[in-house]
């Protein structure tokens, strides 16, 4: 496994227009940038020119997380964007066309399943189907002629069911399928989609990359086969992130294993116990043997995240909810997660494709950096709400 620290220490190293005087990077900022001679200026116009022409194209800050990102995901390019929404919108749009159609997994991230819904169909009228969570082999049942492109999310960041990613692009490949795969549960870490056959790979950046809740951003990254198209979408639109977020990206991934570490050894404490919890009926955590696709997740994944979900046996009432909520304090109430501190969301997830989780509240746990115990005992502090 590459790491993340000597990944940017190198490339740091090896860079020759600015002294490596300082153990981080320049933050560079600038719109204009100078050329150095009329003949590479006017390289740039006949897209010739190998440095950089202007603000917006990607400042060395920029291409320096890009490159670290992409020698660890194991792809040909790597973009990055302004946030994690960003991204996935963006690699949509770089792989379809008017009249096409796509597969997207029920588990995906909301805002992607409603950019694809009331942009990419009603705008620009690409067909959208959505498609069970658990997905396997049987996804060639949902083909059509014109799908040219299938979405996963795995595990789904809310109610984590895992797609079979090798069997779905088996046949994706057969038939010149793009398959892109949102990975930010398990990070570069600690799965390799490139391996599995994926032909993209999106990241949150704002969640464990960065890790401290400070930083909106997102990452492309492209195997060798799309790398060339994704890239000359990517120059139309001119998109480029701040300095600030890529120069903090950079300061997250040089702790990001360690930190990947404590969370998933917290987490899996913390899930292991709410399985003795008599309130608890489902603990929905891939790296346990109960998970209904847990040998998907030993099959293909090299670790485990901070984030899971459980679920109680008796509905409760938002009142009792409530009173289970506000009761917790180190737990704070927020959507994000991947971050230092630990949080809490409770809500009911409605599915278009049949669900194992259909009317349950789903209460999902980010856990952070506390002391486990803590969090235990915080936890059981919330359950003493409900009994």
């Amino acid at each position: 496994m590459k790491d993340s620290t000597q990944i940017i220490a190198k490339n740091w190293a090896e860079r020759d227009t600015t002294p490596a005087t300082t153990i981080n990077p320049p933050c560079y900022k600038g719109s204009t940038v100078l050329f150095d001679c009329y003949a590479d200026m006017l390289k740039s116009r006949r897209n010739e020119y190998a440095g950089i022409s202007y603000g917006t194209d990607r400042l060395p800050t920029q291409r320096q997380f890009e490159e670290a990102m992409r020698q660890l995901e194991g792809g040909s390019v790597t973009r990055v964007f302004q946030s994690g929404i960003a991204a996935i919108q963006t690699a949509l749009m770089a792989f379809t066309a008017s009249g096409d159609h796509i597969l997207v997994v029920d588990n995906a991230y909301g805002p992607g399943q409603r950019f694809c819904r009331k942009v990419l169909e009603k705008k620009y009228h690409v067909q959208c189907t959505l498609v069970p969570p658990n997905i396997g082999a049987d996804i060639e049942n949902y083909l059509q002629p014109n799908t040219r492109l299938i979405l996963l999310e795995s595990p789904g960041s809310i109610t984590f069911e895992l797609q079979d990613i090798p069997a779905i692009t088996a046949i994706a490949r057969q038939k010149g399928i793009v398959t892109l795969l949102d990975a930010t549960w398990a990070t570069p870490l600690y799965l390799k989609p490139f391996e599995l056959g994926i032909d993209a790979t999106i990241h949150s950046v704002t969640k464990y990359i960065s890790g401290y809740s400070d930083v909106l951003a997102g990452t492309v990254s492209v195997g060798e086969k799309y790398a060339q198209r994704f890239e000359e979408f990517y120059k139309l639109l001119e998109i480029y992130t701040p300095a600030e977020e890529c120069y903090l990206a950079l300061r997250g991934l040089h702790s990001l294993a360690v930190r990947l570490r404590q969370h998933e050894q917290s987490a899996l404490t913390i899930a292991q116990w709410l399985q003795t919890v008599p309130l608890v009926d489902e603990v929905l955590h891939p790296a346990l043997p109960c998970h209904p696709e847990h040998h998907i997740w030993k099959r293909d994944f090299i670790g485990s995240s901070g984030l899971f979900a459980f679920t109680f046996k008796k509905d409760y009432s938002e009142r009792e909810l409530a009173a289970f909520i506000d009761s917790l304090a180190l737990f704070r109430l927020g959507y994000s997660w991947g971050g230092f501190q630990s949080l809490l969301t409770a809500a009911k997830t409605a599915r278009t494709t049949p669900s194992r989780y259909s009317a349950k509240t789903i209460i999902r746990l980010n856990i952070g950096l506390e002391d486990c115990e803590d969090l235990r005992t915080d936890l059981e502090k919330g359950f003493a709400m409900l009994t």
